[in-house]
C-alpha cells in the first residue's frame, strides 16, 4: 500500500525568548554609543579639538595621547547627558531617531522574509564605540537562514529594508529641516571641519521649509536623517547582496548581477581617489572595500526563476528614484 507525502506550507522559524533577550541587548548597547556619538562633533555640541602636527615629532606625541584624550572626551560626554538636559534631549534625538530609522529598514526586511516563509535571524544591531564608527554604530543586519523561493521573493525581500527605512526617515528630515539654523553665504567653516553633502532628498526637504541646507547648521534629526539617507544609498548599490545587488538580480538575472558589481565597485574606487585627493576624505575607501568583497560574493540562485511582473518593475523604478534621491558622490569633505 503506498503512502503519499502531503506537502504542507513550510514554517518560518520562530525567534526564541534568549534570542529576543540577546537582540534587544544589542540595541540598547546601540541606544547608548550612539546617543554618545549624538553629543558629539560632528553631530553634536561636545567639541573635538582640531589638532593639526605641525612636524613628525609631533604627529608622534600626539598618537601617544590619543587613547587618553578620548577616555577623557567620552567621559566628559557621559557626564554631560547625565547631568545637562539640553545636551541629553540632543543626545536621545539622534540616537532614537537613527535607531527608528535602522529598525525601520531591517523589519521591512525581516516581515518580508516572514511573508515568503523564509528563516531569518532578528536584526543584529552593531555597536560601537563612539567616534570610531562615527554615529556609534555600524547600522544592523538580518541574516537570511533558508534558500529563497524565487526571484520574486528576492526582490521583494531586497527592496523592503530600504523603503521601509527611506518612509521612516522622511519625518525626521522634515523635523530636522523645519528646525534648522542658517549661516551666512560668506561663512567659512573652520579649517580641518568636517562638511556633510547633502543628498537631493535634504535639498527638497529643505526647501519646502524655505530653506538652503548648504547654509544650514545641522541638528540631531537632520543628522539622523542624513545617516539614513547615507545607509539607504549604499544599501541600494546594485553590488553583491547589498539590496540593490537583490534587486538588479531579480530584475535583470544573474549576468547583469555580475557586471552592476564590478562597474560599481571600480565607479566607487574612482570616487574615493578623487574624494581623497581633493577634499581630504579617505571614507570613500571603506565602501570601495565593501564592494570589492561584495563583487566577489555568488549571489544564491533561487529555484524559481520567473520574471517580476510589471508591477515589481514599477516598484523597482521608484527604489532607483530613492536611491537617486540618497546618493552624494563625496558625503563628507574635510576643509
Amino acid at each position: 500500500m503506498s503512502v503519499e507525502q502531503i506537502h504542507l506550507p513550510r514554517v518560518a522559524m520562530r525567534p526564541k525568548f534568549r534570542t529576543w533577550m540577546f537582540h534587544t541587548l544589542l540595541l540598547l548597547v546601540t541606544l547608548v554609543t550612539a546617543t554618545i556619538a549624538g553629543v558629539i562633533y560632528p553631530f553634536g555640541k561636545i567639541p573635538f579639538p582640531i589638532q593639526d602636527p605641525r612636524d613628525w615629532a609631533e604627529a608622534v606625541g600626539l598618537a601617544f595621547t590619543l587613547p587618553l584624550f578620548y577616555i577623557n572626551l567620552i567621559a566628559d560626554a557621559v557626564h554631560s547627558i547625565a547631568t545637562n538636559p539640553a545636551i541629553r534631549k540632543d543626545g536621545l534625538s539622534f540616537s532614537l531617531s537613527l535607531l527608528f530609522i535602522l529598525l525601520s529598514h531591517e523589519m521591512g526586511h525581516y516581515v518580508a522574509c516572514r511573508i515568503y516563509r523564509v528563516d531569518a535571524t532578528l536584526p543584529f544591531f552593531i555597536p560601537t564605540p563612539p567616534m570610531i564608527g562615527p554615529a556609534g554604530t555600524f547600522g544592523a543586519f538580518i541574516k537570511i537562514m533558508s534558500p529563497m523561493p524565487s526571484r520574486r521573493a528576492v526582490f521583494d525581500i531586497g527592496v523592503a529594508g530600504p523603503i521601509a527605512g527611506f518612509i521612516a526617515l522622511i519625518p525626521v528630515a522634515a523635523i530636522g529641516a523645519a528646525n534648522m539654523q542658517t549661516v551666512a553665504p560668506d561663512f567659512v567653516p573652520q579649517a580641518g571641519a568636517i562638511t556633510f553633502t547633502d543628498p537631493l532628498f535634504m535639498h527638497v526637504i529643505a526647501g519646502l521649509f524655505g530653506k538652503d541646507p548648504t547654509l544650514g547648521f545641522g541638528n540631531p534629526f537632520y543628522f539622523a536623517a542624513w545617516i539614513g539617507l547615507l545607509v539607504t544609498a549604499l544599501n541600494l548599490i546594485p553590488s553583491g547582496q547589498l539590496d540593490g545587488g537583490h534587486a538588479i538580480y531579480a530584475v535583470f538575472g544573474k549576468r547583469v548581477h555580475f557586471f552592476t558589481g564590478r562597474i560599481a565597485f571600480v565607479i566607487m574606487t574612482a570616487l574615493a581617489i578623487i574624494g581623497f585627493v581633493y577634499f581630504g576624505s579617505p571614507s570613500g575607501f571603506l565602501v570601495a572595500v565593501l564592494l570589492g568583497v561584495m563583487a566577489r560574493m555568488r549571489h544564491p540562485e533561487p529555484s524559481d526563476q520567473t520574471p517580476l511582473d510589471a508591477k515589481r518593475k514599477l516598484v523597482a523604478a521608484i527604489t532607483l528614484l530613492i536611491f537617486v534621491l540618497s546618493f552624494v558622490p563625496f558625503a563628507i569633505r574635510i576643509n
